[in-house]
């Protein structure tokens, strides 16, 4: 039982953090969307919920509300709790390297290791600023518009096949200023595409079939399309694998995320040496090949 006049005996952020983490606790919800425990998903929802910084001054926690907040925190708490809905969602953004991102349930929730490669200036495979980046997949297109602030000199496509996705894709290009320097693209894969870049990102859908129906409540209202990629989740990874080296210059290369599926890709290709970089932040399940190791690599895919 949900009853959001309790709320109006709570008065200070302090009460409203700590009534959601009990609720949180009590539910057993599941987290991984930029959190992972139910005290910082508490935070989170409070103080995003209020228009307050995560690192408001620890002073302000004990201010006291007006009904219209404690009422609009209430809606808050109970899509987290009843709905299952995850945070972001709720508040309409993310955040992934440290930049804000308008989301909606049309493109995934940012939370790709993709990030520690860039804020690493994907060292130690660059060897000079790339002047033309392509973030494939790009969903709320938050990879290559952190890529765009990383390299600063770049021309930055963004391409998905969802028109939807694509919407948010061009609101978060606008909200960061970059429209003179990032190109939203809608096409399949590759078939829209010209040119060559000199580094192609990729976080493509790469949930097998097996996950797909275990998925918590939470990962079911992210979209489908940008989970599901067949039986053994490497159906757009194939695709990729097969047609990257077409769309890279000489010296190029393409990060791609495969997450879960990283162990089904090594049994796929066993001739392959995929190479997974280590992430000091967690996260697994990307890999780097250049432009030489796709074309040596050809005949096996």
């Amino acid at each position: 039982m949900f009853e959001p006049e309790s709320f109006l005996q709570l008065q200070t952020i302090r009460d409203f953090i700590r009534y959601a983490w009990s609720r949180f606790n009590q539910e057993e919800l599941f987290y991984g969307h930029g959190t992972d425990n139910a005290w910082d998903e508490a935070v989170h929802l409070v103080l995003g919920s209020l228009h307050l910084p995560w690192d408001v001054d620890a002073n302000m926690l004990d201010a006291r509300l007006v009904d219209h907040e404690k009422l609009a925190l209430a809606e808050a708490v109970g899509k987290r709790v009843l709905q299952r809905i995850p945070t972001p969602y709720i508040l309409g953004e993310a955040w992934f390297m440290g930049l804000p991102f308008h989301i909606t349930q049309d493109v995934l929730i940012p939370r790709s290791p993709i990030a520690e490669l860039l804020e690493n200036e994907l060292q130690p495979w660059l060897e000079q600023p790339p002047l033309r980046i392509l973030d494939l997949c790009c969903g709320s297109g938050c990879i290559g518009i952190a890529a765009a602030h990383v390299f600063p000199e770049a021309e930055v496509v963004l391409a998905d096949i969802s028109p939807l996705a694509l919407e948010v894709a061009r609101k978060n290009v606008a909200r960061h200023h970059l429209g003179d320097r990032c190109k939203v693209v809608e096409s399949d894969m590759f078939d829209a595409l010209h040119g060559e870049f000199d580094v192609i990102l990729t976080n493509p859908p790469y949930v097998d079939k097996p996950d797909m129906d275990s998925l918590p409540p939470e990962y079911l209202h992210e979209p489908e399309l940008g989970l599901a990629s067949g039986a053994d989740g490497l159906d757009a990874a194939r695709t990729i694998l097969a047609r990257a080296a077409d769309f890279l210059s000489d010296g190029g290369f393409m990060v791609c995320e495969v997450g879960n599926s990283m162990e089904a890709l090594q049994n796929s290709y066993p001739e392959i040496m995929f190479i997974f970089p280590e992430f000091e932040k967690g996260g697994d399940g990307v890999f780097v090949m250049t432009k030489d190791d796709l074309l040596g690599c050809r005949e096996l895919l």
